[in-house]
């Protein structure tokens, strides 16, 4: 008899740890092969894991909730013949089934394929030899690197988004260095030391192993670096950004004559008008804080063109005061001096699409490409839904929140997909496999500082409408001031996505995949209708929804929209049964 190791698998592209739902089996148990083992969840669906061979259960690693590495073992079994973990690799274990992962020893023996893993990939493995990289640098006098932190719970990378100093700069301790962003937030790293710049690994728009080199500093000191200069062979210049590459020894004249490339160009580019003035140059996001942002997006003031004062061209507070003084628009920048309100304008600007709006794109770009969509539009009376929200509000505790059309929508659609399960379910087109949810966890399409994001509600089938309208408060807020935690902006079921008061007539939602469906409603107006003969002034809105025509079909798509038409337009039954 021998053991075998059932390891989490990669169950969705790019993802670094998913989070068990449940157990199908025990400690004990006797499984075939293809036998459901467990279930787990990423972001973007949930998948039932089935066993690769047929044994006994010695182990079970994981507990109902907790996040899980891919790669990391998740089931022990007995089975014929040898296995794939010899009896050595196993020794040390505690009692099977109990979830305890954390001791070394445990590790099966890694194959080659696991042993060529790049270091820093697993965000649970920490190297005890110094990283080929630390050290990095074109003199090779690095003695302290900083190394990307956890900057999030079961972050595994972070996007590169804009580094606030160069080579060669002297930075004190707690300056800031560079902009970081998770799937949570944008986070301002510091500086945990004081010394100079010595290479920066990595630029912007790249994605950065937690744990990887950052930032290499010399400093006063040992540093935090064994045997720096060792620790630089197989480097080139630095801050050339290249994490990955293992190359063979440069020569130290080649080393030190090669100019770095990733750090914000000492020159800026030239911008037509602007002589010396000290901007970011183009393609480059401005160095600002988020405060700065904020108030240059309310002053319809384009960053790129707002010289900064602050370290390595940061734009502070003061210039952006300095450049609204003075009469700058973003757009006039470069353009003729006359400040006629004809004046040609000349030049373009060139913006990298980085961070939370590239991932924006590219999961847009999967749902359209993936989802065949069908929309339907409806036309709801809302007069008597109007009418109730206003009372309910004139009359609510000083505690409760305001109501809004949202918590009476999402109720309409918890009561319509009780006929229509399948409408809240989540489609795994590669797996050919569809998950249909009993909770409803609608996600709210909330507009940001950082971009499009989806906060959840979770459990909606459970709440009044004042619960509803405090969650959604909730959750949006904290998505809109990057406090949104993991479970705050995942496991959607079936979305919402409204403009307010922007809903414009019609929209066209996109499905926010894997969901199977998405409701928009637009905006309110007063129209003329015809009532049992008679033209009278009602309140109308239109209701545009998309659905995945691979699950749902026209017809069930204008039965689950015509349910809450008539929910909505007799608001009393929302709450009956």
């Amino acid at each position: 008899m021998g053991r075998f190791v059932f390891k989490l698998p990669d169950v969705g592209e790019g993802t670094a740890e998913a989070e068990l739902v449940a157990w199908h089996v025990k400690v004990g148990d006797v499984v075939a092969e293809d036998q459901i083992l467990a279930d787990i969840m990423t972001d973007k669906a949930t998948v039932e894991l089935t066993s690769p061979v047929a044994g006994k259960v010695l182990a079970a690693h994981g507990q109902v909730g907790e996040q899980l590495a891919v790669g990391s073992p998740l089931v022990e079994f007995e089975v014929e013949g040898s296995g794939n973990a010899s009896p050595l690799s196993l020794e040390g274990r505690g009692a099977g089934g109990e979830g305890d992962r954390t001791a070394a020893a445990v590790e099966p023996a890694k194959t080659p394929a696991e042993s060529s893993k790049p270091v820093g990939t697993d965000p649970a493995s920490t190297p005890t030899q110094p990283s080929p990289l630390e050290g990095e640098g074109s003199s090779g006098a690095a003695n302290h690197i900083f190394k990307l932190p956890d900057v999030g719970e079961g972050t595994a990378e972070a996007e590169l988004v804009g580094w606030h100093i160069k080579v060669g700069d002297v930075v004190a301790e707690d300056q800031i260095v560079a902009d970081v962003m998770t799937d949570k937030a944008t986070v301002e790293l510091t500086s945990p030391v004081s010394g100079t710049v010595v290479a920066l690994h990595g630029e912007a728009g790249q994605q950065i192993a937690v744990g990887g080199p950052l930032v290499s500093f010399k400093v006063e000191g040992k540093g935090n670096v064994v045997s720096a200069p060792l620790s630089l062979d197989g480097r080139g210049a630095g801050g050339e950004g290249d994490s990955a590459a293992r190359r063979p020894a440069a020569a130290p004249a080649a080393a030190s004559a090669k100019p770095a490339t990733t750090s914000t160009p000492t020159q800026p580019s030239p911008i037509k008008g602007e002589g010396s003035r000290k901007l970011s140059a183009r393609g480059e996001r401005p160095l600002a804080s988020p405060a700065v942002r904020d108030r240059a997006r309310g002053l319809g003031v384009e960053l790129q063109f707002v010289p900064g004062s602050g370290p390595a061209g940061r734009i502070e507070h003061g210039d952006l005061d300095a450049f609204v003084a003075s009469g700058g628009r973003g757009s006039s920048v470069g353009g003729s001096s006359t400040g006629s309100t004809y004046a040609q304008a000349e030049g373009t600007t060139e913006t990298r699409i980085i961070g939370i709006r590239r991932k924006i794109a590219e999961k847009m770009a999967e749902s359209v490409r993936r989802i065949p969509h069908i929309t339907y539009v409806e036309e709801i009376d809302v007069t008597a839904l109007e009418d109730l929200r206003t009372h309910l509000n004139a009359t609510k505790a000083r505690d409760q929140p305001k109501l809004t059309l949202l918590p009476f929508l999402a109720r309409a659609m918890v009561v319509a997909l009780r006929d229509q399960p399948t409408i809240n379910s989540h489609y795994d087109d590669e797996a050919g496999l569809l998950t249909t949810h009993a909770g409803v966890h609608i996600g709210i399409a909330a507009q940001t500082p950082n971009g499009l994001m989806v906060p959840v509600v979770r459990h909606a089938e459970a709440r009044d409408p004042w619960d509803t309208a405090l969650e959604i408060g909730r959750v949006s807020t904290a998505a809109k001031d990057g406090s949104a935690k993991r479970e705050d902006l995942s496991g959607s079921t079936i979305t919402i996505t409204s403009l307010g008061t922007l809903g414009g007539v019609i929209h066209t939602p996109i499905i926010n995949h894997p969901e199977v469906a998405i409701v928009g409603p637009n905006k309110i107006a007063e129209r003329v209708v015809v009532r049992n003969g008679q033209m009278v002034v009602r309140k109308m809105m239109n209701l545009s929804s998309s659905f995945d025509h691979r699950i749902v079909d026209g017809h069930d798509a204008a039965v689950f929209v015509q349910r809450i038409k008539t929910l909505l337009e007799n608001p009393a039954t929302l709450w009956m049964g």
